[in-house]
């Protein structure tokens, strides 16, 4: 959930790092450090922004060729100096910044307390470098295997990276649970979180794996196991463009990615989808097509806003391929002791496909025999790796917290695999595989008319920024855009709001309404139209205010409801993609108004890499 930049080679280390660290502060964090090698081991930190940190240096002796950087988001500690990252060990001597939960750093620190050691910080970080000094004297052995027998003992997540006083040229680092990229150049290295730092300087990365070891000395790269085993590091290419991590002229990189979804969907599609001929190929999924298609059961894990792309994707894998579909957090997934039976399916989306709870999810089902399909954003992420196929969203960095165009992305690609298993099974007649492949190709101009209701949803907006609560109403395929539309609202202008199947108003939240309510409503032109209708006359009966997204050409909502916003007509299990644009913006403006931090929500990380 932290972020973390290294550097090796001959450039200023510190103009490197700190311009890496402002490139992942999206993904969330109370503070920030440097370690440089200047004139000896030296550690600045401070807490709060990268851009504290970085007034904090102006005055102090920044000449050094190597240096690591942190941002961190506190899991163990308050956030303050102390606990910022990196960390000294006890003669200070080494340096780690360190991503992850070390679950049982409370013995380790006992030990080391009892050895003599005393800890300047609350952190489970600054233990285990203690640990790995403690390791490295005691056993008289190189820095490189005091890290491999150390990792043999600590239990959790990491991605750490390592400086040493006595070797001024080398950086260790290492990975289990937590993402960490090498970047290498001419005669240089980078390491981070992931690639948004390093794409500056080279577009060639390896991707460190799970147990290994990564020693860079001398400008040379060296990876092992931590059972010692040598690995050949894998050279990737990465398929990013400075111009994709930067704002292009927005206000907002959430507003940028709202805006971007006519592309990011439309680059979904292409190559695998063409409508005219019928075609739909995803490469991806061919060598286990089978399994999906004959599939007994598909269970679909995620968190947070992909969870809400699967609940879309159980109505319409339920209709369409007429499998049963279980969607489950994948927090929760693991620790009820699960039924899992060999030859399901588990699909597993994250956007970073580095989603610690998700990766849990997809470990224990691979254990029980089933068959993992990855849906994320990320090229060679961790869940990209450990899924036995699955199928890129090519949406694009997503660089604000909060998600909006890999929900569409998500959905575009669940869409497709859909309909790419209904056809083969014979579930779905020619025709209507046909009109969706139509609508599906569609999607794109039509989330681009939703885009131009921009200004009347901004004039929205003002009417609602100081409301209190929030109640977001949908049935069918919108229910889970309502949650979608709720969950958008509360994290990023921290307003209390809750999505509900809209039968269930009645069954509770109904109580809740009152003049000072506004009361969202998912209300297309659907199978569960009337319906809809009828739960909007309830809120009106109770003086709630109805703000309703309604099919363009609407006669009978706008006689009952405030505000309406018209949508672009569409299929009904398509028009998730579209209706949800509009609650993408009302949240957006909303959090503006408010004066938010709309792409760094408070307390939120943007990839959530911790249990």
């Amino acid at each position: 959930m932290c972020g973390i930049v290294a550097y090796v080679g001959q450039k200023p280390a510190h103009e490197v790092i700190i311009k890496g660290l402002k490139r992942l502060e999206y993904r969330g964090y109370d503070s920030a450090g440097i370690a440089l090698m200047n004139g000896g081991l030296n550690i600045y930190k401070k807490k709060g922004r990268v851009n504290e940190l970085e007034n904090y240096l102006k005055d102090k002796n920044l000449d050094s060729t190597i240096g690591i950087g942190h941002t961190r988001w506190a899991t163990h500690g308050e956030p303050n100096d102390v606990n910022a990252h990196p960390h000294y060990s006890y003669s200070k001597n080494l340096a780690i910044i360190h991503n992850g939960i070390i679950e049982n750093y409370s013995a380790l620190r006992q030990e080391l307390i009892n050895k003599g050691h005393t800890f300047l910080s609350e952190t489970d970080s600054e233990v285990f470098i203690h640990f790995i000094e403690d390791i490295q004297i005691n056993n008289d052995c190189t820095l490189e295997e005091a890290v491999r027998l150390a990792l043999t003992k600590v239990v959790g997540a990491y991605a750490i990276v390592i400086m040493s006083k006595d070797n001024p040229d080398m950086l260790i680092a290492a990975r289990k649970g937590s993402p960490l990229v090498i970047g290498v150049g001419k005669n240089e290295f980078f390491l981070a979180s992931d690639a948004t730092p390093i794409v500056e300087y080279t577009n060639e990365v390896v991707y460190l794996n799970d147990l290994e070891i990564a020693v860079i000395d001398n400008n040379e790269l060296n990876i092992r196991t931590i059972q010692d085993i040598p690995m050949t590091p894998y050279i990737h290419t990465l398929d990013m463009e400075l111009e994709a991590i930067e704002k292009g002229g927005y206000e907002h990189f959430m507003l940028k990615e709202i805006f971007e979804q006519p592309r990011s969907i439309g680059d979904c599609m292409r190559g695998r989808l063409d409508a005219n001929n019928g075609r739909l190929v995803l490469g991806g999924i061919r060598e286990y097509a089978n399994k999906l298609i004959n599939a007994d059961r598909i269970i679909i894990v995620a968190c947070g806003t992909s969870w809400h792309a699967g609940l879309v994707a159980e109505y319409f894998f339920e209709e369409f391929c007429r499998i049963p579909v279980e969607v489950e957090y994948a927090s929760e997934f693991r620790y009820r002791n699960p039924v899992i039976k060999e030859g399901d399916v588990v699909i597993a989306i994250s956007q970073s496909g580095e989603t610690a709870d998700t990766l849990a999810a997809i470990e224990l089902a691979k254990s029980k025999g089933a068959i993992i399909f990855g849906v994320c954003n990320v090229v060679g992420s961790s869940i990209a790796r450990t899924s036995h196929e699955g199928a890129y969203t090519h949406a694009g960095p997503e660089i604000g917290v909060a998600s909006t165009k890999a929900f569409t992305a998500q959905l575009t690609v669940l869409n497709m695999i859909a309909l790419r298993v209904a056809h083969s099974k014979g579930t779905i007649t020619e025709s209507r595989y046909h009109e969706l492949l139509v609508e599906l190709e569609n999607i794109p101009s039509k989330v681009e008319q939703a885009l131009k209701l921009d200004a009347q949803i901004e004039h929205i907006s003002n009417e609602f920024k100081d409301s209190k609560n929030f109640l977001y109403l949908g049935r069918g395929y919108n229910f889970p855009v309502a949650l979608e539309g709720a969950l958008k609202l509360k994290e990023i202008s921290y307003i209390h709001a809750e999505g509900y199947p809209a039968a269930e108003m009645k069954h509770g939240p109904i109580a809740l309404i009152d003049e000072e309510m506004p009361v969202v409503f998912i209300a297309t032109r659907d199978s569960s139209y009337d319906k809809v209708v009828s739960n909007i006359q309830e809120v009106k009966a109770r003086k709630g205010r109805v703000i309703a997204i309604v099919t363009e050409g609407d006669a009978l909502i706008p006689q009952m409801a405030e505000f309406v916003i018209e949508v672009p007509r569409t299929d009904e299990a398509l028009m998730p993609m579209v209706s949800v644009i509009p609650l993408q913006l009302l949240s957006y403006h909303i959090a503006v108004m408010r004066g938010c931090n709309v792409d760094q929500p408070r307390n939120l990380a943007k990839s959530v890499t911790v249990e």
